[in-house]
């Protein structure tokens, strides 16, 4: 699924982490934690979220400020409270004046980190009159190709969702539980839409006996993806399975260091900013990734649209997109990210674009 088709040797990665927030400009750093109400609980293997809690950074110079969103990532214990007590722990470094590269070596990847980047961009681009791709030496964004996600539930509960809520979706990923029914989910979802481009999504919870038994199946209903079939740890067993499908890394590779050893085990790398630290780390993945032969996409834990606005630029450069947080949600923020014919595309106020 070629969602993204920018030029990635347009990204100047070199430039990207050493643009700054001026440190002639002191700021004012405000973190809270915003409770999000579901539609309905989201089911995968080995959790199920209820609600979403995001924290969210605003940084201000007294003129301008710039905002980011960070979820965490739930399997790492990186959950808001935590978030919010490791942003107070550098509070004072970000207000006296810090680079995004300075960020990178303050901060591992984690979500407090992701807050704090994409707030920076944000405020450079309030006072350079410029939009974030600008800045970042990017074409003009264009709406990307999404896949939806469809949380684990019955089949009959997921080929409805995929004929009703997801009607007009172009592509479309379930989420598997390895508890028997998983054959019946992908016919399922795949009988009610014969036109869609589908993926898996395991969630770590198959096995390669799991994964090899189910795979005739997969290749019958023409499933184009695999997406982190296997715990961390055991990436080595698929090496020996030859799959006829392509596999796609997920909590197998939180940041830019972990990429590399994941050649000849997974074709996709997927690329979360609450996981890697933000949109500095993720465009240098994304090139990391090109340069290794390996083929990047976006995706998000869950997040409000304010979350998904820096990652539909990463999105410019990926080869699948995964970018549905906002759907899940029974509201959202104003302006939004609009979903349309399976597109899904940021307005100027959101995030990134300055109206100046």
């Amino acid at each position: 699924m070629g969602a993204g088709t920018a030029d990635i040797g347009a990204l100047k990665t070199g430039d990207r982490s050493s643009m700054t927030t001026d440190k002639s400009f002191p700021v004012k750093l405000h973190a809270r934690i915003e409770n999000w109400p579901m539609i309905a609980p989201l089911k995968i293997a080995g959790y199920t979220f209820s609600k979403l809690d995001v924290v969210v950074v605003t940084l201000s110079d007294g003129v301008h400020e710039g905002r980011g969103e960070a979820a965490g990532v739930f399997y790492l214990d990186d959950l808001p409270a935590a978030i919010l007590a490791q942003i107070d722990t550098v509070s004072k470094h970000v207000e006296w004046g810090i680079t995004r590269q300075e960020l990178r070596d303050l901060l591992p990847p984690c979500g407090a980190r992701n807050a704090i980047d994409c707030a920076l961009w944000d405020l450079e681009s309030k006072r350079a009159g410029k939009p974030v791709w600008v800045l970042a030496e990017m074409d003009v964004p264009h709406p990307l190709l999404t896949t939806f996600t469809l949380g684990a539930d019955t089949p009959a509960t997921m080929a409805a969702g995929a004929r009703g809520k997801y009607r007009d979706a172009r592509a479309i990923k379930l989420k598997l539980l390895d508890d028997g029914q998983d054959a019946e989910r992908v016919r399922g979802v795949r009988a009610a839409r014969h036109d869609v481009w589908l993926g898996v999504d395991g969630n770590q919870g198959l096995t390669p006996e799991s994964l090899a038994k189910l795979l005739p199946i997969l290749v019958e209903a023409r499933v184009e993806l695999i997406e982190q079939p296997c715990k961390v740890g055991e990436e080595h067993a698929l090496e020996r399975m030859k799959l006829p499908i392509p596999l796609a890394a997920d909590e197998s590779v939180q940041s830019l260091k972990d990429i590399a050893e994941q050649i000849g085990r997974f074709e996709f790398i997927n690329i979360k900013l609450d996981k890697c630290g933000g949109l500095t780390e993720a465009l240098l993945m994304v090139a990391e990734c090109r340069r290794l032969g390996l083929r990047p996409m976006v995706g998000n834990m869950a997040g409000t649209s304010l979350g998904m606005a820096p990652a539909l630029l990463v999105g410019q450069c990926c080869d699948i997109v995964d970018l549905d947080g906002p759907l899940f949600l029974a509201r959202d923020r104003s302006p939004s990210v609009t979903y349309v014919q399976g597109l899904v595309s940021a307005p100027e106020g959101l995030w990134g674009w300055s109206r100046a």
